[in-house]
């Protein structure tokens, strides 16, 4: 055939996380003990009160066309949750729920992003915000951080990379992948830069429950009435209620911008699944016991995985406040020899260790953080202890090569 695919989906980048997710899958196929450290999810199963209020909604005829922008009654709870959790006061036109928060992270751009626009990055990311607002037709601009700085951002930076053609900032804390709690002060000033500068800002919160050591999450909306009309803070059930495969995600902003969504949505997916959002209102509204649980569990796995790391020469990294991931300082690794094959990036190393230590991690390259692999601590402890077994064995091996 002649024809072509469009230039938006052929510069798309694949995810680098479900691509080594499906392939963890097919090697476990073919009969390989592979322990993944990739996968961005909790491995507890849903709340059975969760999966119960379910049920009670198919029962009840639950199956039908909803409002595009959600149930009342979910938009109602995620009003309640975030006045009763972060003092933010939003009324139900506030709120859209969609397929997922990645979904109304990505209408959150399509809202506001017009070809050529800028969306800052502050670095390391999660990688699809980069390719999202390509998708939108924007310009991502990367502000790295550092890690003497717990890979919290500067402000300085920041301001540093602000133009006439900046939209918006797009901030998450608890971050994906370094962990990183960002403290009050750096919301503070970045909100104030985006008021002087007059930005949107997109919150991306969807791990504001796993936090450790005393850290805090703290919303950028709630550092003053400006801050919480300029930004669409995002968030779902993903994490904190186990229901990855549910696809439940909300957003809360201005009613113009979540109208702007709504109209999109409209047309690009509708309404998301009835019987995910009558569980939503139960993940909110009933016991939150399992939350707790779940995140005092991650807490005992970071320090047991931490413990491990730091026994391992050769290997290094900052200790993560929230989120269930350790970013890992492989860069005494890089360019050395394994196997006949260099260790160029940690793209091969990632690579090696799936191959020899049968280990999935996700390289850092993805998520602007080169000489990084993420590890997750969302397994259990048994397997926290071999994985690091095996990583421990193949750094060893590694150490003792040449540089090429």
């Amino acid at each position: 055939m002649s024809v072509s695919l469009s230039k938006v989906c052929g510069g798309i980048t694949a995810s680098t996380t479900l691509r080594l997710n499906a392939l963890v899958v097919e090697l476990r196929a073919q009969g390989q003990d592979i322990i993944g450290l990739a996968a961005g999810e909790p491995d507890f199963d849903t709340p059975a009160n969760i999966v119960a209020a379910a049920n009670r909604a198919m029962e009840e005829g639950q199956t039908h066309y909803t409002a595009v922008s959600g149930i009342p009654s979910l938009r109602q709870a995620i009003c309640d949750h975030l006045l009763k959790e972060k003092g933010l006061p939003y009324e139900k036109s506030n709120i859209i729920v969609g397929t997922g928060a990645k979904q109304v992270l990505y209408e959150a751009l399509r809202a506001i992003i017009d070809p050529g626009d800028e969306v800052i990055l502050p670095a390391p990311c999660w990688l699809s915000y980069a390719e999202m607002t390509c998708m939108c037709g924007g310009v991502p601009v990367i502000v790295d951080s550092r890690v003497e700085d717990g890979f919290e951002p500067d402000i300085a930076d920041i301001a540093a990379k602000v133009t006439e053609k900046t939209k918006a900032i797009l901030i998450n804390s608890p971050n994906n992948p370094t962990g990183a709690v960002w403290s009050e002060k750096t919301l503070r000033q970045i909100a104030e830069l985006a008021e002087e500068k007059d930005f949107w800002i997109i919150s991306d919160e969807i791990y504001e429950k796993m936090v450790y050591d005393g850290s805090r999450h703290i919303s950028i909306a709630t550092m003053s009435d400006d801050a919480r009309k300029r930004t669409i803070l995002i968030s779902g059930f993903s994490k904190a209620y186990a229901m990855t495969g549910w696809r439940l995600g909300y957003a809360a902003g201005d009613k113009s911008v979540i109208a702007a969504m709504d109209a999109y949505q409209s047309h690009a997916t509708g309404n998301t699944n009835s019987i995910a959002q009558f569980a939503g209102v139960e993940a909110l509204k009933g016991p939150q016991e399992s939350v707790e649980k779940m995140v005092e569990a991650f807490g005992q796995r970071r320090e047991l995985m931490l413990s491990c790391i730091r026994q391992i020469p050769g290997i290094t990294c900052i200790e993560p406040k929230g989120a269930f991931y350790v970013l890992l300082d492989i860069e005494d690794c890089i360019g050395r020899v394994y196997e006949g094959k260099v260790i160029t990036d940690d793209g091969v190393f990632a690579e090696l260790l799936l191959q020899y230590a049968q280990v999935s991690v996700v390289p850092g390259g993805p998520f602007f953080a080169p000489g990084y692999v993420r590890l997750s601590y969302a397994v259990s402890e048994e397997r926290i202890l071999e994985a690091m077994r095996r990583i421990a064995q193949f750094v060893g091996d590694v150490m003792k090569q040449k540089s090429a």
